[in-house]
């Protein structure tokens, strides 16, 4: 038998398995979590940059507004169509130009809207010199439409190590350009080109990152369907964005522009532990709860472990900042800051709520529940209104963030708990990811606040109490640790 016989009968070495979902996600999941803790470490830096040597709390007032006002945008900007990218089954690609068409054209007119409204809504929102700022930031609600569809690609394929790129791409070119700005003089609006310059650079990025995928086209019944399935979900994300944002706006219309800067560096500490934990699940969270919503036993498991992981992390972050608020702030930013530690402990609390309460929205938008996001968050925002402005009126900016937690707390996290239940995730599931966090925060809350009352508020004192409380909590966390990795 000739050589090329008998290559010719050979059987062919079998090709590689795929990735399972499994290592995809625990991949996305690695990636995101890296790329969340640097964009956040960064975007820390800055604002103590700025907030110590730059800017003043009137600045950071204006910059609060505008960036509600982006927020509440970017919520419904895309009218909830490019989550199909992401959800859909078959090949993207078939209806991905409709997607872009539908998410640019949309964008557009609600800048459109934005710029000639822009004076009437900083004068409603307590400062009428937000216009211009409003003006240059919201010109992100542009290029974030446009950008939907290749992130979404990035999203799809679990590609978080391309997106941490652009991220970085984002990150470098907006912190320099609201560096170079606040050096120059420009106060608020330095923000405002940073964010802009930034998003830019972010849409390129994502067009490099996911090629071919940018392309404009227009099918009358996939536009149909598209709207059929993004219409609930971008109301339920404006009413969700509209819960996150109405406190910015109450301090600001009910107290003064000095209370809202002291605000917005709060809620911004607030972020920096809540943010890092859930912006990196949420990159992977819907994505994986959408492959396992045929599933109900391993959606239940898969929501249980992401629950308890992410608890788990953050419970330690929260009483440290909540318990050592005053000296933290002071010790960052400088005395003329204090008064914003009156709303920190509050904050930390309701930032701990939200983490449970944003996975499950997306564990309930994966399995197809929008009606029940809808009515969550609608009610949610209905009752928050009043409570916050009550406690505007009677504790200013602590009083704010308290009636944030009475209702998320008392309401909002038991409609949940119903809707997930519904959906067939139990209370004990649930009882069980929180359970073992919320003993070791009672027992870490008790040595923090016995040992920084005992020790003081210095840089050797906060350490040493950080270092005790966190080893407190550690070991009452011990025994959850099969669950966590999933062993038990």
């Amino acid at each position: 038998m000739t050589g090329a016989a008998a290559a010719g009968t050979r059987t062919a070495a079998p090709a590689p398995p795929p990735p399972s979902l499994g290592r995809k996600v625990g991949s996305a999941a690695r990636w995101s979590l890296v790329n969340t803790v640097v964009m956040r470490l960064g975007n820390f830096a800055t604002g103590i940059i700025l907030a110590r040597y730059f800017l003043g709390p009137e600045a950071w007032g204006v910059y609060g507004i505008a960036q509600t006002v982006l927020l509440v945008l970017l919520s419904a900007n895309e009218l909830g169509v490019s989550l199909a990218i992401v959800r859909w089954e078959g090949d993207p690609r078939r209806f991905a130009p409709t997607v872009l068409s539908l998410s640019a054209a949309s964008s557009c007119l609600l800048y459109a809207v934005l710029f000639a409204l822009a004076p009437a809504v900083a004068g409603v929102l307590g400062s009428p010199e937000a216009t211009g700022v409003l003006r240059v930031m919201c010109v992100v609600v542009v290029l974030d439409g446009l950008s939907q569809v290749p992130a979404g690609f990035l999203t799809r394929a679990f590609q978080q190590g391309r997106r941490m790129a652009v991220d970085a791409v984002n990150f470098v070119l907006s912190t320099t350009v609201t560096l170079l700005l606040a050096v120059q003089g420009w106060g608020a609006m330095s923000f405002a080109w940073g964010a802009v310059a930034g998003s830019a650079g972010a849409l390129a990025g994502c067009c490099l990152a996911a090629p071919g995928t940018l392309r404009f086209g227009w099918d009358r019944e996939q536009a149909r369907a598209l709207l059929r399935f993004g219409l609930p979900l971008a109301g339920a994300s404006l009413l969700a964005l509209g819960v996150a944002n109405v406190p910015p706006m109450v301090v600001g219309s009910t107290l003064d522009q000095l209370a809202l800067g002291f605000y917005v560096l709060a809620f911004n500490i607030s972020g920096w532990p809540v943010r890092i934990v859930s912006e990196a699940a949420r990159r992977v969270s819907f994505a994986g709860f959408s492959r396992l919503a045929e599933s109900p036993k391993a959606l239940a498991d898969g929501f249980g472990r992401g629950l308890a992981v992410l608890v788990t992390a953050t419970v330690p972050l929260c009483v440290l900042l909540a318990g050592l608020a005053g000296p933290i702030v002071e010790l960052v930013y400088g005395e003329r800051w204090g008064p914003a530690a009156r709303a920190l402990p509050w904050l930390m609390a309701l930032g701990l709520i939200r983490i449970g309460c944003e996975l499950a929205y997306d564990c309930l938008v994966a399995i197809g529940h929008r009606r029940s996001l809808i009515a969550v968050q609608g009610l949610w925002l209905l009752l928050l209104v009043p409570v916050l402005v009550a406690g505007a009126r009677t504790g200013g900016i602590a009083g704010v963030a308290q009636g944030q937690v009475l209702v998320a707390a008392v309401v909002v996290v038991p409609v949940y708990l119903v809707a997930l239940h519904r959906g067939g995730i139990r209370f004990a599931v649930v009882a069980r990811a929180c359970a073992w966090p919320f003993l070791g925060g009672v027992v870490m809350s008790a040595v923090v606040l016995g040992l920084a009352h005992r020790l003081g508020g210095g840089v050797p004192a906060l350490a040493a109490t950080a270092a005790a409380g966190t080893l407190a909590y550690a070991l009452c966390v011990l025994p959850s640790r099969g669950h966590l990795r999933g062993t038990s």
